[in-house]
């Protein structure tokens, strides 16, 4: 009995990797090859010209793809408009610029009439997140698409998912892994924040009140604290948003993970990949090497761009993003 209860697991967790493996395999390069072969010219242009914009646009974008992965997968669920997971606090920082993006990429790509109604909002978030990504000087990689929009989007569901500022190393790890993500994928991502910006009241805590025995986190450079108390004082509107990475700020390069080894992490969350040792190594080998990162970038947010996706007939091909049809 207990041979064939062993068997049976196995056959259950075997098939299980097969249907994980069937549904990342459904993505595929030149998924509209026939419906919309210019897709990817089309959504490349428009994000173009909001980037013109404003830079915003840019790290806005990436946040955008990262949280709509996180939270029922990457099916464009954090587009649907209010009451939807916007409503989460996690969320109610993104910007509006990274949501303005995928609707003017979406109306780019409807515009066209061999193109209308075929490209989901999920895939356009997807193209869009690597197109911010070169725009800012980072690496271009192939995009995999045929990604369905989901149906769903509830503030509850973003209750638990997301990682936050104050996370230790098992925590990040926890969180990704439940995803597929490994360590080194947890970091590579999180390099993303060398374009990032962060709200005051989420990391004042850490240059004011870090303990009840010690006023300022012992992790974070002295002078890089007179920095942000300068950008943050006291009393200083929470919402008030500054650079993630004080050196190169909109520049896609491996700036944080140097900024890391100086003390120079703006959240514990990022600090910590250098104070940990578990980490410490995959944090030097980024900053001693442009290629490394954006080689295990590259790596990561594909990786990313598998989660939970809605496959063939599952979901729907929205017509428009902030609402299910």
């Amino acid at each position: 009995m207990e041979k064939y209860t062993t068997q049976t697991i196995f056959s259950i967790f075997s098939l299980l990797l097969l249907l994980s493996s069937c549904v990342s395999a459904q993505l595929r390069t030149g998924f509209y090859q026939n419906s919309c072969p210019n897709v990817e010219g089309i959504v490349r242009n428009a994000v173009r010209q909001k980037f013109q914009q404003t830079f915003v646009t840019a790290p806005a974008t990436l946040r955008l793809f990262f949280h709509d992965c996180f939270v029922r997968g990457c099916d464009a669920s954090i587009m649907i408009a209010s009451p939807s997971e916007r409503d989460h606090p996690d969320d109610m920082s993104l910007a509006g610029d990274g949501f303005d993006t995928v609707v003017k990429a979406k109306q780019a790509v409807d515009s066209n009439p061999n193109c209308r109604n075929k490209v989901s909002c999920a895939d356009i978030l997807a193209l869009a997140t690597r197109e911010v990504v070169v725009l800012t000087g980072g690496p271009s990689y192939p995009v995999e698409l045929g990604r369905r929009d989901g149906r769903i989007s509830t503030q509850s569901s973003v209750q638990n998912q997301l990682p936050q500022p104050g996370f230790n190393l098992n925590q990040l790890n926890g969180m990704f892994s439940r995803h597929g993500l490994s360590q080194t994928d947890m970091i590579a991502l999180s390099g993303a924040h060398t374009i990032g910006f962060a709200h005051c009241g989420k990391f004042t805590k850490r240059i004011y009140n870090f303990s009840p025995s010690r006023r300022i986190d012992p992790t974070i450079n002295s002078g890089y604290v007179t920095q942000l108390k300068q950008m943050c004082p006291i009393g200083v509107d929470v919402r008030i948003a500054i650079n993630m990475d004080p050196t190169s700020p909109r520049t896609f390069d491996n700036a944080y993970f140097k900024n890391l080894q100086q003390g120079k992490g703006l959240f514990s969350s990022d600090q910590i990949l250098f104070t940990d040792q578990r980490s410490r190594s995959t944090v030097n080998t980024f900053a001693n090497s442009e290629g490394a990162f954006r080689q295990a970038f590259i790596t990561a947010i594909t990786k990313l761009g598998r989660v939970g996706v809605l496959t063939g007939n599952a979901g729907e091909i929205r017509r428009d993003c902030s609402r299910a049809n």
